[in-house]
């Protein structure tokens, strides 16, 4: 997608690469994290830098390597990482309507390479999708701008902890240093009271569930959110308009 003449020689390619790139710092720390992490955990090389290049989740992926590191069997690692994934189905749902026209395998390019910020950056640069081709060919070209920067910023970063994993100190406590890159992504998206609810009913959840083996308290957690969310979106008073704008 992105070495298509049309796409990156298009001027919103660039300004999607320049509309992520204030995110590409936090997503490159992310990366670095996750990167340390999985080495960390005993994980090989050849196994993080798979994990780093076909998996292409940071929530997930640091879901999954305690799982994984405990030999818990494979359906509680993908019991997780669909739980943690479960917003992309939301995500999904809504770029439908703005990649339909593309040929299958560049929506499943779109797909893979969906991330939090870039999906939130695209939906507020254009809140409508295009109903022109040239309209469409803009949209697509900002999207894959955006994604570009994204990906680089993660991947590479992400690879680089791979490679300097055995040379971090435990002592320097990177783990909970991926813990608040988590923790300011999940700041930056709860900006509604139904999202603010949603992620004190999950926290509530985890501890309360904490003593539940291979850490499936976080599925649990997951689980619990959503069916309680589900039940309250339409019983909760609609957000006044200042919030709604935020």
């Amino acid at each position: 997608m992105f070495f298509r003449r049309e796409i990156h020689r298009h001027p919103l390619f660039r300004e999607g690469m320049r509309a992520s790139s204030a995110v590409a710092p936090g997503i490159a720390a992310w990366g670095l994290m996750t990167g340390v992490a999985m080495v960390k955990s005993g994980m090989s090389v050849p196994e993080a830098v798979a994990m780093t290049l076909f998996v292409y989740a940071g929530s997930s992926q640091l879901a999954a390597i305690p799982l994984i590191v405990a030999g818990a069997p494979a359906w509680v690692v993908w019991a997780t990482g669909f739980c943690v994934n479960l917003r992309f189905v939301v995500f999904s749902l809504h770029l439908r309507s703005y990649l339909m026209h593309l040929p299958r395998w560049r929506r499943l390019v779109n797909g893979f390479l969906t991330a939090d910020m870039s999906y939130a950056i695209f939906t507020g640069r254009f809140p409508q999708p295009a109903t022109e081709p040239a309209e469409q060919l803009g949209q697509e070209s900002f999207l894959a701008g955006n994604y570009f920067l994204t990906w680089c910023a993660w991947t590479g970063a992400s690879l680089l902890g791979v490679a300097l994993g055995n040379l971090i100190p435990s002592a320097w406590g990177l783990g909970f240093a991926g813990v608040l890159c988590l923790v300011g992504v999940l700041c930056s998206l709860a900006n509604t009271r139904l999202r603010i609810l949603a992620a004190v009913i999950a926290g509530a959840a985890a501890v309360a569930a904490y003593a539940l083996p291979l850490k499936l308290n976080i599925v649990a957690a997951i689980a619990v959110a959503v069916l309680a969310c589900f039940w309250l979106e339409g019983r909760v008073p609609p957000a006044p308009p200042r919030e709604k704008a935020a």
